[in-house]
């Protein structure tokens, strides 16, 4: 390991011993919320039937997806202009750019959303109107 002849130095007792008691710490702490995950659902499966617990979870997820819904129509908004492409395309577009940066959606959109809402520096707030340089 760290003695063969390649190595430019050995490896250090100390250093070894460090890892060795973070790694067993880490695997302590995994272990824990392992134990209160596992109690959690034994806990919340308690009495119910798997159809109830397959509701909840459906719901759960409708709730996520309702939830993420409004930026997601935004950054499509915002997509639509920049591309001039309708909505279908738009999404198309927000789907696969997701996929390659191996981020959600919901995540990418938000974002877009931001990036574009957020004044850059040297920037104004919100866009010059004609009307509000006539009366600079």
């Amino acid at each position: 390991m760290g003695t063969g002849q390649g190595d430019s130095k050995p490896f250090d007792a100390a250093q070894l011993e460090a890892a060795r008691l973070e790694f067993d710490a880490q695997a302590r702490r995994f272990e824990q919320a392992k134990a209160r995950l596992q109690a959690t659902i034994e806990k919340s499966s308690q009495g119910r039937s798997q159809r109830e617990l397959l509701h909840d979870s459906a719901i759960a997820r409708l709730q996520a997806r309702l939830e993420s819904m409004p930026v997601i129509e935004q950054a499509k908004g915002i997509l639509m202009a920049q591309h001039l492409c309708g909505p279908d395309e738009a999404f198309d577009l927000l789907r696969r750019a997701s996929q390659r940066a191996n981020v959600k959606v919901s995540v990418l959109a938000a974002q877009i959303v931001e990036q574009i809402t957020s004044p850059e520096p040297g920037r104004p707030a919100r866009p010059i109107r004609s009307s509000d340089r006539a009366h600079s």
